[in-house]
């Protein structure tokens, strides 16, 4: 008798100082609620039933007790007579008759779920909860796409004001092909590229007499030197003019940025000289007419004959078509785009990088705030598609970038009009 007492007495305890006791919800629980408004009564004590559990109806009380009970292995015996009636004031009086009742009414010891399986349940639902919570960018991922879009509007003039003042586009046709039909004004601009979205990969960019079906890859590539070697760029001193700009204001940017400034000097000019090119590509398809093929930048429109006509040849231009097009369908905000800039600038895998750690970590904080961004502003349901694609047109600059490179040192071997300042951020030498 004095063995009952005490173990009645250990039970409270236990009962009151467990989480899942009368009145606990435990998360991940075996849970079945009634979802109707009509009051059910528990089968055990007749407290307020929260639905079935275990295959009986009953409260959390009874529900939490039953499990404890059967995971216990203590026998439980009644102080009494083995013959208490359970009710919600006196269900802590006698574990036995309680548990005799939870068992009477059905309770079924199978169906408790294992302690594991318990907290993996747990966290789905945690998981859950948290996915259907709404994605917000933190006070420091705001603050960092402040920082960069004052940075783009302080030091990028979205009107090309500046562009009248380079030195005359000068389209003149036999630069390109004798067929051509051009007018020299820097105001407008001959479409000659204007492919469906889906042909744009397929095409190629080639001089009129360069483009016979039947001419062999061997008599083309001797074709185009014997043109290269005649040519006169007229669009690059125009072309020259823009890069030079377009450089110094990328250096402006750059500067404006904390996380840059605080770069050691030679990685701050490693970073240039790698992502200049691709900053540029970026920045000028903010301009980019995906319907027309060419690029509106204020008081002129530049389409890719003018890039030809400065010297560029199609193992450049058709990757970039494509690269243009496939990034402007994405429509970017202008977050997104001068976020895109900063992960380009911050690559640590740059030549000449010393301090690739600080860099890494800077271009993951970049990184995730874009992802962030796409997924707290943005309401398409493909929208989970969009980073990878982003990421994806970054990879694509990387391929262009040494061609680009080339063909910069091949013009100037002919027609030394590169500007010195985009020689110099080609060059290898730190």
């Amino acid at each position: 008798m004095q063995r009952c007492l005490l173990q009645l007495k250990m039970s409270k305890e236990m009962e009151e100082l467990s989480p899942l006791g009368d009145s606990g919800h435990g998360d991940g629980s075996e849970e079945e609620t009634e979802e109707d408004d009509e009051p059910k009564i528990c089968q055990v004590c007749g407290d307020k039933s929260t639905g079935y559990h275990f295959n009986a109806m009953t409260c959390e009380g009874c529900k939490g007790f039953f499990r404890r009970a059967m995971k216990r292995p203590a026998q439980l015996c009644c102080p009494f007579q083995n013959a208490c009636v359970i009710t919600k004031s006196n269900r802590r009086q006698c574990q036995s008759c309680r548990l005799q009742k939870c068992l009477s009414i059905g309770m079924k010891r199978e169906l408790i779920m294992s302690d594991e399986a318990v907290e993996k349940r747990r966290m789905q639902i945690r998981r859950k909860r948290k996915q259907e919570e709404p994605v917000m960018l933190s006070p420091q991922q705001e603050a960092v796409i402040k920082e960069l879009v004052a940075a783009h509007r302080k030091t990028f003039d979205m009107t090309c004001t500046q562009f009248i003042q380079f030195r005359p586009l000068d389209r003149d046709q036999k630069s390109t092909s004798e067929n051509s039909r051009e007018p020299k004004s820097g105001r407008s601009c001959t479409i000659m590229y204007k492919p469906p979205p889906e042909e744009a990969i397929q095409r190629t960019f080639s001089f009129s007499s360069l483009s016979s079906p039947s001419s062999s890859p061997q008599s083309l590539e001797s074709k185009e030197r014997k043109w290269l070697k005649s040519a006169i760029f007229t669009s690059l001193p125009h072309f020259a003019d823009l890069t030079t700009y377009m450089i110094k204001n990328i250096i402006n940017f750059s500067k404006t940025l904390p996380m840059f400034r605080a770069l050691v000097i030679e990685d701050q000019i490693s970073l240039l000289k790698g992502a200049t090119f691709e900053i540029i590509l970026i920045h000028f398809n903010m301009f980019f007419n995906e319907v027309t093929g060419i690029w509106e930048c204020g008081p002129l429109q530049y389409c890719l004959d003018d890039a030809m006509r400065a010297g560029f040849q199609r193992h450049l231009l058709d990757p970039m078509m494509n690269f243009h097009y496939t990034l402007r369908k994405l429509h970017l905000h202008e977050e997104e785009y001068v976020l895109m800039q900063a992960i380009s600038l911050f690559s640590p895998d740059r030549p000449g990088v010393t301090h690739h750690s600080d860099i890494d970590r800077n271009q993951e904080t970049l990184a995730i705030t874009l992802k962030t961004y796409i997924e707290a502003k943005r309401a398409e349901p493909d929208k989970h598609l969009l980073y990878p694609k982003i990421m994806a047109c970054l990879t694509e600059m990387r391929t262009m970038n040494e061609e680009y490179t080339k063909q910069v040192l091949k013009i100037q071997d002919i027609q030394p009009d590169v500007s010195p300042l985009l020689l110099e951020i080609i060059s290898k030498d730190g």
